[in-house]
């Protein structure tokens, strides 16, 4: 479950089959066209319109959390950690909204375990990740524990929602 938006289990079992077929194609096959509605539209059997409303209809009920683009950082020259930090409770919704207004953090995920909160941080250098870590710590009073990777595993991972 993400800190800042998750869908219930029962709002994913109201997904039709060319939803699910809509969300098979834009994980990882969006098309990079002029108008890429159309081409997932024909792929799933339904009119350019009906895949863009459906998709803003998922984008709605939060189903679709975010749309974009991945990119390899390290090859673009970037840095990124790994982070974790204990946050009370009462502290949460602050905390959370504190970490998600900065624009490097691309995943904050609420764990149960004394390190509740987990996020990451990218930034074009490490002295920029490591100044907004301290912002947050800052702002917050929670200190964050930074777990730079020593080794990198990247791995691709759809989940097929169609039949």
């Amino acid at each position: 479950m993400t800190a800042s938006h998750a869908a219930s289990c029962t709002e994913t079992d109201t997904l039709d089959q060319i939803d699910k077929r809509i969300l098979d194609v834009i994980q990882s096959d969006f098309p990079l066209e002029s108008r890429p509605y159309a081409v997932i539209g024909e792929k799933c059997g339904v009119t350019e319109a009906e895949a863009l409303a459906r998709v803003r209809a998922m984008k709605e009920r939060r189903l679709i959390r975010r749309m974009g683009a991945n990119f390899q950082s390290a090859k673009l020259g970037f840095r990124s950690t790994l982070c974790a930090a204990k946050v009370p409770d009462e502290a949460m919704d602050g905390f959370v909204a504190e970490v998600n207004r900065h624009v490097g953090v691309t995943h904050n995920y609420l764990r149960n375990h004394e390190y509740n909160i987990w996020f990451t941080c990218i930034g074009p250098s490490w002295d920029s990740v490591c100044a907004t870590l301290a912002e947050i710590t800052a702002k917050t009073g929670i200190p964050i524990l930074n777990l730079p990777a020593t080794k990198l595993f990247k791995i691709k991972v759809d989940f097929q929602m169609a039949d």
